[in-house]
């Protein structure tokens, strides 16, 4: 019995081996670079420049950051946002960053790290129509038009509670914004620090109580279920945060501008 025990233990050991040494970690280490996803159309969190094939955002510097606490190089990985899994799965990138939501449909098919942000989906307009969406029952109404880029979590927030007002998807997120002041639209419902980014840079347009937003949401970076590469970006991120390089980023990144 004891025998057979210590055999188990024995076991127990060289199979938790195998498994450290199999960690995307150690893939990551002996590659030589970590492989960072992002869909380069969500400001403040990443932002490609399809001419120059530059990126640039807050993300972008926080991957830069995390390249260089692992000791390797960065490679962004251009994603989208109804492929954010399905290229996680097929290993087409190790972490997936650039204001991703935390939700239990993608914790069943990956991990997160730990939250780097609280937000929620609030409403943002002309602002000579700012007082008119203040509510969801104020934007629920017939000939109401709701610009929405596809494949997120704007667009499901946006399907499941809207029943009269039209939801216009707009395939592209990095003109979205000129097109709700060109009027192809009344309002955009997304991420309050979207929403507050997006009024300082288009003074036509005004975030609608982005500190009281219509639900709670958080922001994290999404991974593979490899325990022991989501501990090692947890533990990145909390020295981060607490060293106040995240915070320095992010107004950085935000911008001051005053709210209208």
């Amino acid at each position: 019995m004891i025998k057979a025990c210590i055999a188990a233990l024995l076991a127990l050991g060289v199979c938790t081996a195998a498994a450290q040494a199999q960690s995307r970690l150690d893939d990551i280490v002996g590659r030589g670079a970590v492989r960072v996803g992002m869909t380069g159309d969500y400001r403040p969190f990443s932002q490609h420049d399809k001419d120059s094939d530059a990126w640039s955002g807050l993300d972008v510097d926080m991957a830069n950051n995390l390249a260089a606490a692992i000791g390797v190089k960065l490679l962004i990985i251009h994603t989208s946002w109804s492929d954010l899994l399905p290229d996680l799965a097929a290993g087409k990138y190790d972490v997936g960053m650039g204001g991703i939501s935390i939700n239990l449909a993608r914790q069943k098919a990956a991990f997160f790290s730990a939250p780097v942000m609280r937000v929620g989906k609030t409403p943002i307009a002309r602002c000579a129509d700012k007082a008119r969406f203040t509510t969801l029952a104020d934007i629920d109404k017939p000939g109401v038009k709701v610009i929405v880029n596809p494949g997120g979590t704007n667009e499901k927030f946006d399907r499941a509670r809207l029943h009269q007002a039209e939801i216009v998807v707009f395939p592209d997120n990095n003109g979205i914004f000129d097109a709700l002041i060109k009027g192809e639209a009344d309002l955009m419902i997304t991420d309050s620090i979207e929403t507050k980014l997006q009024q300082n840079l288009h003074r036509e347009l005004c975030a609608i109580h982005p500190d009281q937003p219509f639900d709670f949401g958080e922001l994290g970076y999404l991974l593979p279920r490899d325990i022991v590469l989501k501990q090692y970006v947890d533990q990145w991120l909390h020295i981060a945060v607490e060293s106040g390089t995240y915070s320095a980023l992010l107004a950085t990144w935000l911008g001051s501008g005053e709210n209208k």
